[in-house]
């Protein structure tokens, strides 16, 4: 069963969405308080399975948020981050080293993040 986990970092609180093997699949953006980061689950929730693909390693398309954006790095390692309908950041990946590996990653937040569980 996926889940959200919460911890606590030296500037606030941060989430880590798992999968159900328990490997963090996308990692959330500092929140200043447990509110805001509950929030910010709710938003991963209602975003990641509708959202829409934006490929940033072919050409920057201008797609309509919410939407996942794959990019690669400065280390040449695939990642996506997650934007919400208002464009604000609420999730991102660890780094890949293939393409098909990061899209893997993007279709399990689509799969995992509606039905996860929130654990503290």
């Amino acid at each position: 069963m996926s889940k959200f986990t919460i911890r606590v970092v030296n500037s606030g609180m941060k989430f880590d969405l798992r999968a159900g093997n328990g490997e963090i699949i996308a990692v959330s953006e500092v929140y200043t308080t447990r509110g805001a980061c509950l929030k910010g689950m709710e938003s991963v929730r209602a975003c990641a399975p509708g959202a829409a693909l934006e490929d940033q390693t072919t050409s920057v398309q201008k797609e309509k948020c919410p939407k996942f954006e794959l990019y690669t790095d400065k280390r040449g390692n695939y990642r996506f981050r997650l934007r919400a309908a208002n464009g604000k950041i609420i999730a991102v990946s660890e780094g890949y080293t293939s393409k098909a590996s990061c899209l893997n990653g993007i279709d399990s937040v689509r799969k995992n993040a509606p039905s996860a569980q929130i654990e503290e």
